[in-house]
């Protein structure tokens, strides 16, 4: 149903029938073995085949991921399906490109090696284009310390049985299907069956034309279906791997069972219902570290668009959106950040709350704080942009162990008292006491970041987070792709939170930890995340050609849009 204020959503698919499911199922399993034994020029031909395919239907795919969110066609925000659709996408496929043009064993990215032994890839900006367009941006990614720096195994070993590994695709962002099976296909060297999330199951026929020389070949099939599906395709016997992005209460269900006193005793006993090799991207509470500083008035004001749009960015249905802000009790300045992040939130434009739940997780959060501020617009398909201030920063506290996935800001402060005093006990804090290891969002001026320099890079060696954002959102990290998307290593499927394992990755790293994106402290023209973004939706597009077929003259028209922002 629509509402007066958002359009009418695509129509529903209907599920793909059980002989169907089980046909797509034995014919990947009968084309395993030949992918996995697949000439690299093969698979040079087969992603150029696929970013040809995904620029085709970039238009209508942002159309329906418009109608299925609630946002009208025309409007700037109409940038965000672009960027988190079609744009993400195609830079996955062209990055994956590129490594394989090297043979599998992609350009090897400046290596240094700290005191500890632990190997550093400094994988972004590569070329002076990247650092023009993403101007002071910069990422690394660390490798698992005692390992090292090898990239492209599966390009280095011959032969292998090959498996099908079955996706389930998450239902917040439209890139995320396409993008893990990228992944298994080219990195992991699986092929895969994609069972669409009922939530944006409209992606699906999209991605079916894009995909359609690996679909034809018998290497992708997508489906459609909710739980009894899925359900059927985990227990199958052609499927030999599985990937989730979603919850982890989706994993539980999946590898110990749905009756709580059966998993609880499975678990005690280490009696998996399902033994399948598994990797997962189960979301997190992501906490935002604010160093106290010396700021300006103007610092305040962006720092508070930068905070309030990591919440509002896709309605906040991100899995890496802002959860929690952290503060220092004792900074001058926490009152006036904290009434700019209000005034922010208040003035931000209403979202449809497309997310199947959201409404009674909402209730939830009011039930457990019934004096959160309510800042944004309410109404018809409509959760307010809220504020939770003074959330105790205690283990097990409702806020910091349950994962909104919603319009909900928590906010928490520590005794600090210092730069250094306050990074040593928000470091703690978020591993800790935050739900999850997926991501997390550290924001320090360039003062202070110099007079703290050593107690910075402590907090980055030692914060257990697969993706770090300095002065910047998370989503860089799953954006650029030249960066590991997942949670820190070493979840127990006995206690999984985040998950296991990493997607993206297109430097094709072998054993990676975590990757770290640093951006400047404030930037122009505005983020992307900026609900105030003018040109979001022209910048989008200009990404878009820009990201399929780099050029200097692609790159004067990004330039051109992001300076209408």
């Amino acid at each position: 149903m629509s509402s007066p204020l958002f359009p009418e959503p695509p129509p529903a698919i209907d599920p793909t029938p059980v002989d169907a499911l089980d046909r797509a199922a034995e014919r990947l399993t009968a084309r395993k073995q030949d992918w996995a034994t697949l000439g690299i020029p093969r698979r040079v031909d087969y992603l150029r085949r696929i970013i040809d395919g995904l620029m085709e239907v970039a238009p209508a795919w942002v159309a329906d991921g418009c109608r299925n969110k609630g946002i009208p066609l025309g409007d700037a925000l109409a940038g965000e399906e672009w960027l988190t659709g079609p744009v993400t996408t195609v830079r996955n496929a062209r990055l994956l490109l590129e490594a394989l043009e090297h043979g599998g064993a992609p350009k090897p990215p400046a290596l240094h090696t700290r005191p500890d032994g632990q190997v550093v890839a400094r994988v972004f900006p590569t070329n002076l284009q990247d650092r023009l367009m993403f101007a002071g941006t910069s990422a690394e990614v660390r490798i698992l310390p005692g390992k090292p720096a090898t990239q492209g195994r599966i390009y280095r070993e011959s032969g292998g049985s090959g498996a099908v590994c079955l996706i389930l695709g998450a239902g917040n962002v439209s890139s995320i299907p396409p993008m893990d099976a990228l992944h298994k296909l080219f990195v992991e060297n699986e092929v895969c069956l994609i069972k669409m999330n009922p939530v944006n199951e409209w992606v699906g026929p999209h991605l079916e034309r894009a995909f359609r020389c690996l679909i034809d070949d018998g290497f992708m099939a997508i489906v459609y279906g909710g739980i009894e599906v899925g359900k059927h395709l985990t227990d199958h016997p052609s499927v030999d791997t599985l990937h989730v992005t979603g919850s982890d209460r989706t994993y539980d269900a999946i590898v110990w069972g749905t009756d709580p006193e059966e998993r609880a005793r499975r678990k005690a006993a280490g009696d998996r219902l399902n033994e399948r090799p598994f990797t997962a991207e189960l979301g997190c509470v992501t906490p935002v570290i604010v160093v106290p500083g010396q700021w300006s008035e103007a610092d305040l004001d962006y720092q508070a668009r930068s905070v309030a749009g990591m919440v509002t960015q896709n309605a906040s249905f991100n899995c890496n959106a802002a959860k929690v802000v952290v503060t220092d009790k004792a900074w001058p300045q926490r009152e006036a950040f904290l009434e700019r992040l209000r005034s922010v939130l208040a003035g931000s434009r209403p979202r449809k709350a497309y997310y199947p739940g959201a409404e009674a997780r909402y209730s939830g959060f009011l039930d457990y704080y019934p004096d959160a501020e309510r800042l944004g617009r309410e109404g018809d398909d409509i959760v307010p942009w809220t504020l939770i201030p003074d959330v105790p920063p205690e283990a097990g506290e409702y806020a910091l162990t349950n994962e909104a996935f919603c319009g909900v800001l928590a906010e928490t402060s520590l005794e600090g008292g210092s730069a250094a005093a306050f990074l040593n006990q928000a470091v703690q804090f978020a591993n800790d006491d935050c739900w999850g290891t997926l991501s997390c969002m550290l924001i320090i001026d360039p003062r202070t970041e110099k007079a703290n320099k050593a107690a910075l890079e402590r907090a980055l060696d030692e914060l257990r987070y697969g993706g770090i954002a300095v002065n910047g959102w998370a989503g860089l990290v799953y954006g650029l792709c030249v960066t590991t998307w997942g949670a820190y290593p070493g979840h127990p499927p006995e206690d999984i939170r985040s998950g296991v394992g990493v997607v993206h990755n297109t430097f094709l790293f072998d054993h990676p930890e975590k990757s770290i994106v640093r951006q400047p402290f404030r930037q122009i023209p505005p983020p992307i995340w900026f609900d105030s973004h003018r040109s979001l939706s022209l910048l989008g597009q200009k990404l878009l050609e820009m990201e399929a077929s780099p050029g200097w003259g692609r790159l004067a028209g990004v330039a051109l849009a992001g300076i209408k922002a």
